[in-house]
């Protein structure tokens, strides 16, 4: 039984994870965003690429039924009605919408995990529910994979941490001479056990310490609230839903 985490979607080439399952984290704050907004009422997420295919995706769609949403260097895209603010995904902002989100490391690993069969879309707000179909999967199957979103093509700590708490979840039962953790999963077990609580991991992030410096340090609190919501989203088709 094997568990490959990957710390970026680089490297991740078409038909790479055909059939496979896959969980893709960005907890700060991609993934966390398109949890919160589900829960909060959107129809879907659709991610992109950028924001300009964001707006092309939307061109000659209804307005009244989309939102744009993302951000570039953590802030919102100028235009755009949203950010990638878990905490403006209000259901007064998204119930009944469909969210075309762009963001700068998030939605570029959820298209990378395309072919994933399922894409489960995974978050502290949302770790218990999302670790319990993993785990099915994974016992099911197997196998598992989980990609991390990373920070600008580099490691990113709260992901790592969020992977290795997941392998700790969904390998409960598989007698150690039975599983085989790649690099990354090894070393995701290991920070998971070293750190504290999710707070002081994902405040000692590298992502953390820029969300605060533009002001969005109450974004990190946010994300950091596990158990907040039971949905798991899943990807498939370029389109998010609960």
């Amino acid at each position: 039984m094997k568990i490959d985490v990957f710390y970026t979607p680089l490297g991740l080439n078409a038909g790479d994870l055909t059939g496979r399952a896959v969980v893709v984290i960005d907890v700060l704050r991609a993934t966390s965003t398109i949890v919160t907004a589900l829960s909060a009422g959107a129809k879907a997420v659709i991610p992109a690429a950028s924001s300009e295919e964001a707006v092309r995706l939307t061109s000659n769609l209804e307005k009244n039924g989309i939102v744009l949403a993302g951000e570039r260097r953590m802030l919102k895209i100028e235009g755009f009605a949203l950010g990638n603010s878990p905490r403006e995904m209000t259901p007064d902002a998204v119930a009944g919408k469909t969210l075309f989100l762009a963001t700068t490391n998030g939605t570029p690993a959820l298209l990378a995990a395309q072919g994933g069969d399922p894409v489960l879309v995974a978050a502290a707000l949302n770790f218990s529910a999302v670790a319990e179909r993993a785990r099915h999967l994974f016992s099911e199957r197997g196998e598992l994979v989980i990609i991390c979103a990373g920070r600008e093509k580099q490691f990113a700590l709260e992901d790592a941490y969020t992977a290795g708490r997941l392998i700790k979840a969904v390998k409960k039962g598989v007698p150690p001479k039975k599983l085989v953790l790649n690099d990354a999963a090894h070393v995701s077990l290991d920070l998971a056990a070293q750190q504290g609580g999710w707070l002081d991991a994902f405040g000692a992030s590298g992502a953390a310490r820029q969300l605060s410096e533009v002001g969005l340090g109450d974004d990190v609190k946010f994300c950091a609230q596990p158990d907040r919501v039971a949905i798991v989203p899943v990807y498939a088709d370029r389109r998010i839903a609960a």
